[in-house]
């Protein structure tokens, strides 16, 4: 399984040199750093997909001798430590650059990329192939632009949620949140591991 993970690295060497100067654009442009992380850790995963759309690699990855078990596993698995990995390299480039940031971006950023990316990896099982790698990032996109919108909204006139959420400890917060999300990747790992078991390659 760890050979399927090394895979998504090996068939995107030339999609990775783009990887520090497409952060860096976002850097440059002042982007809040907990959408940079965000950026940066949706950047491997949703390459690999997109590759795997154009090739259709899963035809291969089912003549060879990996069971369709470790195959999603390594989607998933490989997802986490790319965002490792990804979060280790903005957070060198922000500090080159002077750029301020938190732990709490850090933690935020990739909550937000796992809960992202729960609710889209499903998709690329469901969907033909194809169009879905660019409806979810269009989708991305207007997630992005409309959440300031949504944030202002729900300051003004979801009072009583917004005084909870004030008056309850960032422990608290930051604990519940976590297994939140946690349960939320896990629920999709089991809904794309049951999906690709039944698939016709």
């Amino acid at each position: 399984m760890l050979n399927l993970i090394k895979r998504d690295v090996i068939l995107q060497k030339r999609q990775l040199l783009l990887f520090i100067p497409f952060i860096l654009v976002f850097i440059l442009l002042g982007a809040p750093p907990v959408l940079i992380f965000l950026v940066a850790s949706i950047f491997i995963p949703f390459n690999t997909y997109a590759y795997d759309e154009k090739v259709e690699t899963n035809i291969l990855l089912n003549s060879l001798p990996y069971t369709r078990t470790e195959i999603i596993a390594s989607r998933y698995l490989g997802a986490i430590v790319y965002m490792i990995l990804s979060i280790g390299v903005t957070s060198l480039a922000l500090l080159a650059f002077n750029k301020h940031f938190t732990v709490s971006d850090i933690a935020i950023g990739s909550g937000l990329f796992l809960l992202f990316a729960a609710l889209t990896f499903p998709l690329f099982q469901i969907f033909k192939q194809g169009y879905i790698t660019t409806v979810i990032l269009i989708s991305f996109i207007l997630l992005t632009w409309i959440s300031r919108p949504i944030a202002l909204y729900m300051n003004e006139h979801l009072t009583t949620i917004i005084d909870f959420v004030d008056n309850t400890s960032v422990t608290v917060l930051y604990t519940g949140a976590t297994f939140f999300i946690m349960l939320i990747y896990i629920i999709s790992w089991g809904i794309t591991h049951i999906i690709y078991q039944r698939k016709a390659f």
